[in-house]
């Protein structure tokens, strides 16, 4: 029995290395509080860009994203719901005055840990 190739080793590579990426910068964000909203933001970018190549060509992706979030109208599906609330974190986290660091990482670790499972189910091989 053949199986059906869900992504490509390119789109699998790049899924793999921005998630990975993505839980480097959260846990330098936990261990170094200055440089932390910097981090933190670049660890949302990151698993956001790692499910956007788990899922297909990236700027169609985040166009699809972009869109739902302009239209604000409820969303059926569960990982397009997801990246519209990833969206908004980011932009949410950019606003955060920096004595609320704590909630930001909260938020991100929250987010990163998703991502990955989301990465880890698209990446498998059954």
């Amino acid at each position: 029995m053949h199986k059906m190739v869900v992504m490509d080793n390119y789109r699998k590579g790049w899924a793999l290395r921005y998630i990975r990426e993505a839980e480097a910068e959260l846990e330098a964000a936990h261990k170094s509080p200055d440089m932390a909203p910097t981090l933190i933001l670049e660890s949302l970018r990151k698993a956001q860009a790692a499910i956007y190549y788990g899922l297909g060509e990236p700027k169609v992706i985040e166009g699809i994203v972009l869109q739902g979030l302009r239209d604000g109208g409820p969303v059926d599906d569960p990982i397009l719901r997801f990246l519209i609330e990833v969206e908004r974190s980011i932009e949410r986290i950019e606003r955060l005055p920096v004595t609320s660091i704590d909630e930001a990482l909260k938020e991100a670790d929250g987010i990163v840990r998703f991502a990955s499972e989301i990465i880890t189910i698209l990446t498998r091989e059954d």
